[in-house]
């Protein structure tokens, strides 16, 4: 009688420590997951890691004896590359409803942001047939209006001095530039083809040259205020399209009009500047 009763006390003994063992076991494991969730770590590793316990648990028969067991997503979990992408496009698409563009800059909240589409829109119009052409192209960037002007519609093959025929299209240009005051950038660009010719040693000179000839033409011919203008020769180093093909060195070839800006007032001299700019009385 007394061997029976140590028997059965000993079985409820042994019952209660597999019911306290499995909820140890369950309450580890959420630990394990929650301490790794608050480290920051990427969600859907963690979800990996987490069902790879809960598998490894429930083969052991422990999840069946607790009240705790989670439903497992069969599912594979999100790569952490695909993941990383669309939360960057998330987060990029909130910044830009929330950033405003920086005043001065095509596109901001300056009052010339307007001016400039609208001188888009007269050049559109106004170079309508050299548009369709592609000899002239116009785009807007970061700096401002572009207005390009491609080689094979202004310039002879490695020559700086501006066709005749394109004598038309660069009166309407400067007549519509003429009337606002609007900084100007002239930059040669050329393709990555080496030149050969006695009057250019190479690209860097001819891309120079095309841009210093229209800033002369804008200063003599159409009487541009020479601190509205600046030149640029950059060769072959800002292509717009690639260079391995004819159409693409085409469009490289070009001299680009950048509209950048209104023109600075001019610096007004202090009294000390202008008497020391004033020339000396002459010593009898």
């Amino acid at each position: 009688m007394r061997r029976r009763r140590n028997s059965r006390r000993a079985h409820v003994s042994h019952d209660r420590w597999l019911v306290s063992y499995a909820d140890f076991i369950t309450l580890m494991f959420a630990f394990f997951v929650v301490l790794y969730a608050s480290a920051q770590v990427d969600q859907r590793k963690v979800g990996r890691l987490a069902m790879a316990i809960q598998v490894a648990f429930q083969e052991l028969g422990v999840f069946q004896a607790s009240t705790t067991q989670i439903p497992l997503d069969t599912h594979e979990p999100m790569p952490f590359n695909t993941v990383q992408a669309i939360e960057n496009v998330k987060r990029n698409a909130e910044l830009g409803r929330i950033a405003t563009p920086p005043k001065g800059v095509l596109g901001g909240t300056s009052s010339d942001e307007g001016d400039l589409f609208l001188l888009q829109a007269e050049l559109e119009d106004a170079l309508k047939p050299e548009i369709a052409r592609h000899e002239i192209a116009l785009h807007k960037e970061a700096d401002g209006l572009i207005i390009s002007l491609r080689e094979f519609g202004f310039f002879d093959s490695g020559s700086a001095q501006i066709k005749s025929s394109s004598q038309a299209a660069l009166d309407r240009i400067a007549s519509l530039l003429a009337v606002r005051t609007y900084r100007l950038r002239i930059e040669g660009h050329t393709d990555n083809v080496p030149i050969h010719t006695a009057q250019m040693a190479s690209n860097w000179e001819l891309s120079t040259a095309r841009a210093t000839e229209l800033v002369r033409l804008l200063i003599v011919r159409y009487r541009f205020a020479p601190e509205r203008l600046a030149a640029a020769g950059y060769a072959e180093y800002h292509p717009v399209a690639s260079n391995d093909t004819a159409e693409g060195r085409a469009m490289n070839r070009r001299v680009d009009i950048v509209v950048v800006g209104k023109q600075p007032t001019p610096r007004k001299l202090t009294l000390a500047q202008e008497s020391r700019d004033k020339p000396s009385p002459a010593i009898r």
